[in-house]
């Protein structure tokens, strides 16, 4: 599905915002508590499992709001409304059909599975299912990935720094890589995660204003709506209209491609697999809070979608002709125009380090999933075995160096796409939703090989490269769109990973029944009462522990069923 393009070049020089020394000294704080935060945490830090993931120790809601924060990066905040001001409320979909029903499945489903077997990462799992080749595949395409994800989140804070604040994008690059890397690895994921949950009420400090005074100005939603209806059409403010098959329409995809593409093959690829998220509910202190950990993130999940779509429409509605050539400002202009208009100094400063906080999270996320990713899957595992697990923190902490280093050097590469919003997208089908056909194969599937995990990740990524490079790229197949060709791409992975999966299988010996205990679908270890626990059922509850908001089932049907609901306004 196309988001708009993020040119972040093209950010406009007039949008420099007059900050002053509030708006300063407000992101000075920001930044002294940010360390002050890895200072405190690395007390805390006494063992691998302290460093890299909070020693098993923190609470559902902790790991809730670090959970969706390390997801609300600034390029999906700018993306996103950038999307908004493009096609409108189309952006719903990436939220409602393709955000929440995957996070429901990775609470309810997987993660019984990802936290009963005591894996640090999300290859581990896979060493556990199938074997070392598709262990050590997986790393290697993860901690790949985390770096060119990182390294987007990098450049393209310096460029909106350079454009808002006349910072040298190298000056930019430097202070946020150097800050990000300071408090990681000081304390280790707990700091990363403590500064996710304060980034995520900084972020919402400088949206919430956005988005109140941006309506105020536009004549509320009536008037928003109906400016927009006279300069748009009719299904500018419709999630569905023009979605029919067959139908013509901006986005380049029609109603099943939405639903397949975007709410199956890509959404769970992203939110189950992904181990920057995942490695948030590994830390949990227990099962149910593992569980919990993405439905609590669920719920703010739901309405972030209006602070991030609502600045857009009003940006279409108060510059009919943005990102046209009749317009000095681009899609991507939408944030940093209305943070012109309409925040006076102080807000601004709000705006500004909420900015900054968004791009810190997500590189953090990502820097803090890869340091455990190669610490423990690709070092510990294949490189030197066996040493004291002091050595393995140390080790941590030296690799956290070399990935912030390395996402510098890829934050240069990112700027080679014209497109960054579009480029995670890519990213994402190569890597995760061929990651994805492997685990729900392996879960749901006992007669899977321990051979075909490799292979089935292998063709899967492969599928999805060359349908993008190839095939689209070289005009073999028409689509419309480059978010159109990920759509494609990440179908024709999950495919071919798991027609080559099921073919593997069928010519290799399974593995034992006995090694598939809490690693299959219905093969959970026994429970001290005899029964066998269903998947996506927490342990029993402690005693005084059996409150309805701690159910993981209530919460994610409750966060499904709300979704849907909110898709009833903008269908009509």
């Amino acid at each position: 599905m196309p988001t708009p393009p993020y040119a972040t070049t093209y950010l406009a020089a007039e949008l420099r915002l007059p900050t002053n020394w509030l708006d300063y000294t407000i992101l000075a704080i920001y930044f002294v508590v940010v360390l002050g935060i890895g200072l405190a945490a690395r007390r805390s830090v006494k063992t691998s499992l302290d460093f890299f993931l909070s020693g098993r120790s923190l609470p559902a809601w902790i790991t809730g709001l670090a959970f969706i924060s390390a997801n609300l990066a600034a390029t999906e905040i700018l993306g996103m409304a950038a999307n908004s001001a493009q096609y409108g409320a189309y952006t719903v979909h990436w939220y409602w059909i393709g955000a929440i029903p995957a996070m429901v499945f990775l609470g309810l489903v997987m993660m019984p599975f990802y936290y009963g077997s005591k894996v640090r990462s999300v290859p581990e799992f896979l060493l556990l299912r199938f074997d070392r080749a598709a262990h050590l595949l997986s790393s290697i395409l993860f901690a790949f990935a985390a770096i060119l994800i990182a390294g987007v989140n990098l450049y393209a804070l310096a460029i909106v720094v350079e454009a808002l604040l006349g910072w040298p994008q190298w000056v930019a690059i430097v202070v946020a890589g150097a800050f990000v890397l300071a408090y990681i690895t000081l304390g280790g994921l707990s700091s990363a995660i403590y500064n996710e949950v304060l980034q995520f009420f900084v972020i919402l400090a400088a949206l919430i204003p956005i988005t109140v005074l941006g309506l105020k100005k536009a004549g509320g939603w009536g008037g928003l709506t109906d400016k927009l209806t006279a300069t748009h059409g009719q299904n500018f403010t419709s999630a569905w209209g023009g979605t029919g098959i067959g139908s013509a329409n901006p986005l380049g995809a029609n109603w099943l491609t939405i639903v397949l593409g975007l709410g199956f093959v890509l959404s769970f690829g992203y939110w189950t697999t992904n181990f920057a998220e995942v490695q948030r509910a590994l830390s949990a202190k227990n099962l149910s809070a593992g569980q919990r950990t993405p439905l609590i993130a669920a719920y703010p999940k739901i309405f972030i979608v209006f602070l991030v779509m609502i600045p857009g429409l009003v940006a279409a509605a108060l510059v009919p002709k943005i990102g046209t050539s009749g317009s000095g400002l681009q899609y991507n202009d939408a944030i940093p125009y209305l943070m012109q208009e309409l925040l006076p100094n102080g807000v601004l400063g709000i705006a500004v380090t909420g900015l900054l906080a968004a791009f810190m999270a997500g590189m953090a996320a990502n820097v803090s999933s890869f340091n455990t990713v190669f610490t423990n899957d690709i070092w510990a595992k294949y490189v030197v075995r066996g040493r004291e697990d002091a050595y393995y923190v140390r080790f941590g902490r030296l690799i956290t160096v070399v990935g912030v280093c390395a996402s510098v050097g890829t934050a240069f590469l990112a700027s080679s796409f014209s497109n960054i919003m579009s480029y995670l997208q890519t990213l994402f089908s190569f890597f995760n939703v061929p990651m994805f056909v492997v685990f729900i194969v392996g879960m749901f599937w006992k007669r899977a090989s321990a051979k075909s995990g490799f292979w089935g990740l292998l063709a899967g990524t492969t599928a999805a490269m060359v349908n993008y490079f190839v095939f689209y790229k070289k005009g073999i197949i028409s689509i419309p769109s480059d978010q159109g060709a990920n759509f494609v791409s990440a179908i024709a992975g999950f495919v071919a990973g798991a027609v080559v999966m099921v073919a593997v299988s069928l010519f290799t010996k399974p593995r034992p029944a006995q090694e598939l205990q809490g690693l299959v679908y219905g093969t959970l270890p026994q429970t001290p009462s005899g029964g066998t626990p269903t998947p996506g059922m927490s342990e029993p509850p402690a005693e005084g522990d059996d409150a309805w908001y701690r159910r993981p089932a209530l919460l994610g049907w409750g966060a499904v069923v709300l979704a849907a609901a909110c898709y009833i306004p903008f269908s009509f």
